[in-house]
């Protein structure tokens, strides 16, 4: 019989740092040779072109809204475009002495969709809160009251008419989107056939079409003598876009759902209302967050459309700026990086949002 031997373990390796951005760029940057081939790849081209890019962008341009200095050999980018024409790329045709009324009407709006995004304005007076700065934007921006001067809504235009199409096209077709996709699972045949052909009919043509036909097209089929504003009608049509695909993002949502949790509830006797509200699209709405802020900033960039019907927002009052002064045209790449910046704000803002109400929601799956 042989007597046992303490025999000691081999000591293990410290744990590495799981948090903060030494483990960050050690796991993305050099997690394996493939991911580390590519770092210096792509650093590497990086080092080559910042330099550059920061030369034309920033040493060498011209900032000064004098079209003379921007043509002197050396010179790189022309910001002074922006600095001579931005008062027109952000309010349009906007009377120019009267521009503090859609600065104003902006921010109230942006004030409004920031106070909506924030849980503590999560309250039922937010939907009394929208009726209201709602009036105060259209009471700024077409006047006629309280002293105002009347403006046309074929003049509103730049960042004003942006916001506005695409917070209140959003907002809109949300609720429509939400009736469509559960007419799309319903056991009437009527229902469900209406709401697939509307569906399957947006689908299948471009915004540009919709837009083309609410314009032009919608004006012919009404009584002589009867018109609706070209805006109502734009809002309209991308409104019903943005429902069907936002429909269809839902229904996805709804077909995840377990079917034994409808079957339970139906033994549980509550009703198809109860089921819907308190189950189904609580769990649905959650798991599809991501595809439909997508959609919210797909609409976001697509108001951008909206100059083939003469209302010019951002894209289109850019072209109105440069394409009636022809010392500025030449410059015209550095306006639309003005506005590419505008955008990517407004779609980067959406995208870290969308991340923050996923983190909530997977926070409440935890609980």
């Amino acid at each position: 019989m042989t007597a046992n031997t303490f025999q000691p373990i081999a000591a293990r390796p410290a744990p590495t740092q799981s948090a903060g951005p030494v483990a960050w760029i050690r796991s993305n940057l050099f997690g394996d040779w493939k991911t580390t081939l590519m770092t210096f790849v792509i650093g590497g081209v990086l080092l080559y072109v910042l330099p550059q890019l920061l030369s034309w962008a920033v040493f060498r341009a011209a900032w000064r809204p004098d079209f003379n200095a921007c043509r002197v050999d050396g010179v790189g980018a022309c910001w002074g475009v922006v600095a001579e024409k931005y008062r027109i790329i952000l309010f349009g045709r906007y009377p120019f002495e009267e521009q503090w009324r859609p600065l104003v009407a902006t921010v109230l709006m942006l004030s409004l969709l920031a106070a909506s995004c924030t849980r503590a304005f999560w309250r039922p007076w937010l939907a009394i809160l929208w009726i209201v700065v709602l009036s105060l934007f259209f009471t700024l921006m077409y006047g006629n009251v309280l002293g105002l001067s009347k403006v046309e809504t074929d003049r509103w235009g730049g960042l004003p008419l942006t916001i506005l199409l695409a917070s209140l096209s959003m907002v809109m077709a949300f609720p429509i989107a939400l009736v469509v996709a559960l007419g799309r699972r319903s056991n009437l045949p009527a229902i469900r056939t209406f709401c697939t052909i509307y569906v399957e009919l947006i689908r299948g043509v471009p915004l540009i079409s919709v837009l083309f036909m609410a314009s032009f097209m919608f004006p012919l089929f009404m009584p002589e003598g009867f018109s609706i504003d070209v805006l109502i009608r734009v809002l309209v049509g991308i409104t019903l876009f943005a429902a069907a695909y936002m429909a269809e993002v839902i229904r996805g949502g709804l077909q995840a759902i377990p079917k034994g949790q409808i079957e339970a509830a139906a033994t549980l006797g509550l009703s198809y209302w109860q089921t819907q509200g308190k189950i189904v699209l609580p769990q649905a709405l959650a798991m599809v967050v991501p595809s439909i802020m997508n959609n919210f900033i797909s609409t976001f960039k697509d108001t951008s459309l909206v100059t083939i019907v003469s209302l010019y927002e951002l894209t289109g009052a850019l072209s109105l700026a440069l394409n009636s002064d022809s010392d500025w045209r030449p410059f015209k790449i550095e306006g639309y990086l003005f506005i590419a910046m505008i955008y990517f704000i407004f779609c980067f803002s959406m995208s870290r949002y969308s991340i923050w109400v996923e983190k909530q929601v997977s926070r409440n799956k935890q609980r």
